[in-house]
């Protein structure tokens, strides 16, 4: 009897640290995941754009196959990649961090820019491909999948870079919870706003109450004026976020001096303020970051254009179509 005592009481204390080490994982991945909130925010914002043009019917199952895709990116790929890095060869995820935080910045402001210098799209795809929706849907997948691809990597080493130093497991642990719970909010997100306006006509034609009919015509109303303040709001986070990533990776590698200028010019402007000098100095710091990063992208720019969009599609001899 003793003896079964004294396994249960093993048992339970193997219990209390499987479970503590539950907590932990979950706490970091929620501390790690919070870093990535720009590129997150992106990811939401860009992919709603991959179902427009198709049947509703089609949407929930195109998001679907995005998901899934997106899993595999960060599970398959990216995890394993991060873990031998951060194990292995450690001193390559700052720049890593400062090359995906560059990425953000040139994608930030490549939208400013083509706000002031509009472009079309009507040679990205071929006339015939529109008649055959299952062949444009492949295509319109596989794209979202190479976009996520990009924006998962970011998210990865970001969250990666935010785990404190501990074993190999726990490092894994914690950036498959970060992979799982960041694909379920941002494509849970998108499926609710690629519905959100079928929802609404459905509720102003069917609803049985006036108020059930109105609430659905301003849900059908407001969406497009939605997903624009989404685009806003992704553009202000990715230049914000891959400003102070580059910013950041700077002073790591030892050249703090801009780095430094901005966090006394925000530590001198919340001095000057009576109140809510916390909220003021993460303000300040964080809109010269995203001008810092604006300004980095527009310099990107012509680099991506001119030099790297060209010289890859030399190298796969294609015919270049520049996107990015």
């Amino acid at each position: 009897m003793s003896g079964l005592l004294a396994l249960l009481d093993d048992v339970a204390g193997i219990a209390k640290v499987a479970a503590a080490s539950v907590d932990d994982v979950i706490g970091q991945a929620a501390k790690a995941g919070a870093k990535a909130a720009g590129a997150v925010i992106d990811d939401a914002a860009v992919t709603p754009k991959y179902v427009q043009g198709f049947q509703p019917a089609r949407e929930l199952p195109i998001v679907w196959r995005i998901a899934r895709g997106s899993i595999k990116n960060k599970l398959l790929f990216l995890l394993p990649i991060g873990l031998l890095l951060a194990n292995f060869a450690p001193w390559v995820i700052t720049p890593l961090l400062m090359l995906g935080g560059a990425y953000l910045c040139f994608e930030g402001a490549e939208k400013v820019y083509h706000l002031f210098v509009p472009h079309h799209h009507n040679a990205d795809e071929p006339a015939d491909l529109v008649k055959d929706p299952a062949h444009l849907e492949e295509q319109k997948v596989q794209g979202a999948i190479k976009t996520d691809f990009i924006l998962s990597a970011e998210i990865m080493t970001i969250a990666l870079a935010e785990i404190p130093d501990s074993n190999i497991w726990m490092e894994g642990a914690t950036l498959a919870a970060v992979a799982i719970g960041i694909t379920v909010a941002v494509y849970g997100s998108v499926a609710l706003i690629v519905k959100a306006d079928d929802l609404g006509l459905l509720m102003s034609t069917k609803g049985r109450l006036g108020v059930t009919r109105a609430l659905g015509r301003g849900i059908v109303k407001a969406m497009p004026g939605f997903l624009k303040a989404l685009m806003i709001v992704g553009t202000a986070a990715m230049l914000w976020v891959g400003g102070s990533i580059v910013l950041h990776g700077f002073d790591v590698l030892g050249a703090s001096w801009l780095y430094d200028t901005i966090h006394h010019i925000a530590e001198d402007v919340a001095h000057a303020v009576s109140s809510a000098q916390g909220f003021v100095k993460w303000a300040v710091t964080a809109a010269l970051d995203g001008i810092f990063g604006l300004a980095l992208g527009l310099a990107l720019i012509p680099v991506a254009t001119k030099i790297l969009v060209p010289t890859w599609s030399a190298l796969r001899g294609g015919k270049a179509t520049a996107k990015h």
